[in-house]
Formats: structure tokens, C-alpha cells, sequence
């Protein structure tokens, strides 16, 4: 899903099981309150799954660099990579770094199953969802920092 308009409100949005980015968002202004992924199930080796090089895979939901205001509300991303090997994403969500403080809210990823998981939340923030703690909410309250 890719979304270029301005001032665009999406809610109760769900994308799922997409091999690149679920969800690019390049409009200003926009806003979302309640997303739920499910991150591709079938990647079949890491090599084949990178968003660039010494990035692994792809965000569930990219902000554009050039979005100035956004507003997530109640976001999740979630892991079941089953081809039997460990397939790992970065990051669940990807933002610019210039969002004013406490653009998005509630963030979290989980470990379903499988092998790999999600590395961060958002950014770099958030620790990882993987085997170590299955089906337990990985989570960020507020991104930047309040």
C-alpha cells in the first residue's frame, strides 16, 4: 500500500504478508489509529530479504523522508517467518527522524513462531521480538521521546 496524498486518515488498517515494504507512507499530515501486519511468512534466506545492504528485510510501515507530520496511534507488526531458517526485519517501523516528539504512540512488535523475528520496534528503538520471547509485545509508548 502506498499512500501520496496529504492529510490522508487511515483506521483500522490492516496489510499483510506483502515481501517488501507492507505500507509506505509519503503523504504529509496523514494519521493512523490501529494497524496490525503480519510481516511475509515465506522470505526464503536472508540474502533474498534486505531492504539494502546491511539492512535486513523491510519495515512493516516507512514513513517517507520527506513526511514533516504523521501521527500512528496503536501500531503492530508481527514475525512468523516458516521456512526454517533465521530471517530477521530491522525494524518493524521506519520513520524520519525530524517527527516532532511523540508522533507515534503504541507501537509494538511480536514473535508468533518460527525462526528470525523483528529487531527493533522503530528506528533502532524498541529490542527485539524473537524466539528468546515469544508471543510477548515488544513496545514503545511514545517515538521521538516526549
Amino acid at each position: 500500500m502506498i499512500v501520496n496524498g496529504d492529510n490522508v486518515t487511515a483506521t483500522g488498517f490492516f496489510v499483510e504478508h506483502y515481501q517488501q515494504n507492507n505500507v509506505i507512507w509519503n503523504g504529509n499530515g496523514g494519521k493512523v489509529v490501529f494497524f496490525q501486519n503480519e510481516l511475509a511468512y515465506d522470505v526464503p534466506s536472508q540474502a533474498a530479504w534486505m531492504e539494502a545492504p546491511g539492512v535486513n528485510g523491510w519495515a512493516a510501515f516507512k514513513v517517507g523522508n520527506r513526511v514533516r507530520t504523521f501521527n500512528g496511534y496503536g501500531m503492530g507488526s508481527y514475525s512468523f517467518f516458516n521456512q526454517g531458517v533465521d530471517i530477521f526485519a530491522a525494524n518493524a517501523f521506519e520513520v524520519p527522524k525530524t517527527l516532532a516528539p511523540g508522533s507515534l504512540h503504541n507501537l509494538l512488535t511480536i514473535f508468533l513462531n518460527g525462526k528470525g523475528g523483528i529487531q527493533n520496534v522503530v528506528n533502532g528503538i524498541g529490542g527485539s521480538a524473537t524466539a528468546a520471547n515469544p508471543s510477548t509485545p515488544v513496545t514503545v509508548v511514545n517515538y521521538p521521546a516526549v
